[in-house]
């Protein structure tokens, strides 16, 4: 698979609505985070569900989630300091528990974490999964970032 060319955050809708986002971590991490049994996640590609209903909609949600200088103050930002954002797919209008209900349909994909950016969903087992090495997931479309 070729690698992924940086795309223009300009790009990304100002609408509300959902975003995969996609991160590679290299090595383990343990996440310091009491209320889910401070984990540890393996190395591995990972794809976290999320939503964007405030100001600046997708593009403000999205464009922070990339920035390297930010104070954590969601479960995702301790996986985005130590791993690499390798994509995007911003679904304008979009759900944040519809997406994981379908990579969880997809064969392979686990959810490492139970609750990890789920705090405010008692729907979905957690916001972030676990994708296999090799599980065919080109297919989704996503916009590429650096």
């Amino acid at each position: 698979m070729d690698e992924p060319k940086p795309i223009s955050r300009e790009l990304i809708s100002r609408q509300p609505g959902a975003y995969l986002l996609f991160v590679d971590l290299a090595a383990p991490l343990a996440l310091d985070i009491p209320r889910l049994a401070a984990p540890t996640l393996v190395p591995g590609c990972y794809a976290y569900c999320g939503s964007a209903h405030g100001p600046g909609g997708l593009r403000a949600r999205i464009g922070r989630h990339l920035r390297r200088d930010k104070a954590p103050h969601w479960h995702i930002d301790r996986l985005t300091a130590a791993g690499r954002v390798t994509g995007v797919r911003a679904v304008p209008a979009g759900r944040e528990c519809d997406l994981l209900r379908d990579l969880l349909d997809k064969p392979g994909v686990s959810v490492p974490v139970p609750g990890f950016g789920s705090s405010d969903c008692r729907a979905c087992p957690a916001h972030l999964v676990m994708l296999p090495a090799h599980g065919g997931f080109e297919s989704i479309p996503a916009l590429a970032c650096a």
